[in-house]
């Protein structure tokens, strides 16, 4: 029995079978480690350790002082019930809505664009002018800036009462959560005016000019040209506000959660749990609650841009 032969036709050619190199590099696999170890030392001591040590602590009766701080003993998910049965966590809660809605998405976004939108045509030292003293108050620090706004809204010589006649009104126990969401408007509006103007100095010029060949208004050219083709930078710019405002611990800064808590947010009810309650356990706990809702927020904007990308 002959072995049967396979014949090529002839003026074809069969080319290898191209493999993707698994060391591109030629660095083999010890000196490539040594070169990656670096990275990973980091990242394991400063990202993954803290999440772990917060998991577990979060499952501990760990406190700042007492029997509990020299042996903390372990309670499961006690923190996490007490947390979420708790009225106070779920009123910073709602407090840490309010804020993000009203200074973040609505306060520094909308403002952020009306601003862009306004300097777009502007040039020169005018249009210098208007980004310094819209920037100045995102890049001074946080110390700073509330110490400003302390000064601005005191109640016994506050530029504010000079400026409205309203010498000794208390703005900042009459009016806290109004306070510290205009006070976030004004540190933060900078960055969605930078974002926003890099937009919109990316729209095609030719679509614009098109849109006013055939009459359409400022406010057509807007919503028809200009939001569609910004899309992108829309959503970008929500998540980083949102996720910066959820987290911001400034505002403690302006009134230290007060009067009454009215001002507690969920970044300063964790600090006020944690350390002046020295309740650590509890606060960790709070903590990695308050990841797994940034993480909601992360996962909604990600399904939120795929959806668009496919329409």
């Amino acid at each position: 029995m002959s072995a049967s032969t396979t014949t090529t036709p002839a003026g074809s050619a069969i080319a290898p079978r191209r493999r993707r190199a698994d060391d591109v590099a030629g660095l083999g696999t010890a000196r490539a480690g040594i070169f990656v170890a670096p990275a990973l030392i980091l990242i394991g001591l400063f990202l993954l350790f803290p999440a772990i040590w917060t998991i577990w602590l979060g499952m501990t009766d760990y406190r700042l002082t007492g029997l509990q701080a020299a042996s903390p003993e372990f309670v499961g998910l006690d923190n996490y019930v007490e947390a979420l049965t708790d009225p106070s966590f779920w009123n910073s809660l709602w407090l840490t809505l309010v804020f993000v809605v009203a200074s973040g998405i609505i306060g520094q976004t909308l403002i952020g664009f009306a601003l862009a939108w306004s300097v777009r045509n502007i040039h020169g030292w005018v249009k210098a002018l208007i980004e310094g003293l819209v920037l100045a108050a995102w890049v001074i620090p946080a110390s700073v800036a509330s110490f400003l706004w302390l000064v601005l809204m005191d109640r016994r010589s506050g530029t504010l009462n000079g400026l409205l006649g309203t010498d000794g009104y208390a703005w900042l126990i009459e009016h806290p959560m109004e306070a510290i969401i205009l006070f976030n408007i004004w540190v933060g509006t900078a960055f969605s005016m930078q974002l926003f103007s890099s937009a919109l100095s990316a729209v095609p010029p030719s679509q614009i000019e098109s849109a006013k060949m055939v009459g359409a208004s400022g406010w057509q050219q807007l919503r028809d040209v200009i939001i569609p083709n910004i899309k992108g930078h829309i959503l970008t710019n929500t998540l980083l506000i949102t996720l910066w405002t959820f987290n911001t611990f400034t505002p403690y800064l302006v009134t230290a959660g007060g009067p009454n808590g009215k001002t507690e947010i969920l970044s300063v009810y964790i600090y006020e749990t944690a350390i002046p309650g020295g309740q650590l356990g509890l606060g960790a706990a709070i903590s990695l609650i308050m990841l797994l809702i940034n993480l909601v927020i992360a996962l909604a904007y990600i399904r939120v841009s795929r959806g668009r990308k496919k329409a």
